[in-house]
């Protein structure tokens, strides 16, 4: 037993789940004591057997005994031939007998069951019990097993003493082994039927133990990446408890840290706007005074500096608000994005003018598309969109905007027709701080920015190519489940 725990120590774990390695440790001792149990129910059966065959052939030899009388120094058989003929009547259950005396001298009987060799001093009146195999002969083509029972008899007078008398009777072993066999399939049937039950019980109890940790599993695989509310688990076991409190407290110095450089981001992109906006208006004011071509490209350079670094500390504030701690991200209302999306494009039309851009809605769709979200961020959004389409699509380019409703969702389509990204590229556009294109003066926050918000809204994006060039950004966001107030 202790190398079999020494064995389920040493089994390596890698790739079996714990109910299944449960299972294993629990289910692997009911078999080998399943098998060690057939044996022990085999030999007792067995016992039992010989025990049953003993009497009988005892109960024979005696009888057998009683039908030799002694005469003087010799012996009267009283043995007629119907008890001969009722004793080897069946040949499936043969009983075969010999007397011999002296013990080995055949007198009567099987002449090849006296062969076997007698037992020196043995107690008179006590039968002995032994298995014999005898050898083939013309009745039957195989050796047979037999149970023997002897018994040692004194009798007659004489000058030297009283005669041995050896009366054996033996037994086909066939019925016997039957009856072995009957008495382990009665004993182990309802011994396997409840290993069964009781595999069936380890394995509920099993699913019933693990399923705290399989809802402790199902609680962090349901989270968004950013939610880092603790963990509740109070019927769960203390062992559970614990793990769940450890949890709980790395998620929380890990929301700690986070809101810390939430506070420290936003903080800095505040105090930020005012002196960049002051350089930008300086720049502004000294290109616009007489100065050498030397002076005015570099006031050029550094304000185109300014304004990057202006466009950074905008973004950043973005994604201040767009964080899942922030009030603004719960703060949602209904709308409908139809006429959400025609305010924004309209206030970017003088811009894209200003580009040379050809900015527009279509009007496929004029019905409502009533969403419910925050109406700051998703301009926010979209206006990033328009942004990146209007700077990176060029000139004499076109930007449609399409709002409709698809499979239940609503669905916010911005398309160009400008160079576009390359495929092997667009999961890396998604990525912050990361430039796809040499081409303008982004900052790598654009797009990152726009899965953000759409992210906290339960929402998808995804880019997809337009035929023959261009760029189509598609905004996937659930439908309001109520009428919407429109703004």
């Amino acid at each position: 037993m202790n190398s079999l725990f020494g064995f389920f120590g040493g089994m390596h774990p890698r790739g079996l789940s714990l109910r299944r390695l449960l299972l294993i440790y629990l289910l692997l001792p009911q078999a080998v004591l399943w098998i060690a149990g057939g044996i022990a129910t085999y030999k007792l059966a067995a016992g039992y057997a010989n025990l049953a065959i003993d009497a009988s052939l005892t109960q024979a030899t005696r009888a057998l005994a009683r039908q030799l009388k002694p005469i003087g120094n010799g012996l009267l058989i009283d043995f007629p031939r119907a008890a001969q003929d009722v004793l080897e009547a069946d040949p499936s259950d043969r009983l075969l007998y010999t007397v011999s005396s002296p013990p080995g001298q055949f007198i009567l009987g099987n002449e090849n069951l006296s062969a076997t060799k007698p037992i020196s001093n043995p107690r008179l009146n006590d039968p002995y019990y032994y298995d014999v195999k005898l050898p083939p002969n013309n009745n039957r083509s195989g050796s047979e097993h037999m149970r023997v029972s002897a018994l040692y008899l004194a009798y007659g007078e004489s000058k030297a003493g009283k005669q041995t008398m050896l009366v054996q009777v033996a037994r086909n072993s066939a019925n016997r082994e039957a009856m072995t066999r009957r008495i382990l399939f009665d004993t182990l049937l309802p011994l396997s039927v409840l290993i069964l039950l009781m595999s069936m019980i380890v394995s509920a109890a099993i699913r019933a133990g693990l399923a705290p940790l399989n809802r402790l599993r199902n609680e962090v695989e349901a989270r968004a990446p950013g939610d880092l509310t603790p963990l509740k688990l109070e019927s769960a076991p203390k062992e559970l408890q614990s793990l769940a409190r450890a949890l709980n407290e790395l998620l929380a110095s890990v929301e700690r840290s986070v809101v810390a450089q939430k506070r420290f981001i936003g903080d800095a992109a505040h105090q930020l706007r005012t002196p960049l906006a002051g350089l930008k208006s300086q720049t502004e004011l000294a290109l616009q005074a007489p100065c050498d071509a030397e002076q005015r490209a570099r006031l050029e350079r550094v304000h185109l500096s300014a304004t990057r670094s202006a466009h950074l500390v905008t973004q950043l504030l973005t994604l201040a608000r767009a964080d899942p701690e922030s009030a603004m991200v719960k703060d949602r209302t209904n709308f409908d994005l139809q006429r959400f999306a025609t305010d924004v494009v309209a206030e970017w039309v003088p811009r894209a003018l200003k580009a040379g851009v050809d900015l527009g809605m279509s009007e496929r769709h004029q019905a409502a598309v009533p969403v419910r979200a925050n109406a700051l961020l998703l301009r926010e959004a979209l206006a990033n969109l328009l942004d990146n389409a209007i700077h990176y699509a060029g000139r004499h380019a076109e930007v449609t905007v399409l709002v409709r409703t698809e499979a239940g969702e609503a669905r916010l389509e911005v398309e160009d027709t400008g160079p576009g990204i390359a495929e092997e590229d667009r999961e890396r556009a998604m990525e912050r701080f990361v430039r796809v294109t040499d081409t303008g003066n982004g900052c790598g926050l654009g797009l990152p920015i726009v899965k953000e918000i759409v992210e906290r809204h339960a929402g998808q994006v995804r880019l997809e190519s337009v035929v023959p060039h261009g760029l189509r950004v598609i905004v996937r966001l659930p439908l309001a489940p109520s009428t919407p107030s429109t703004e």
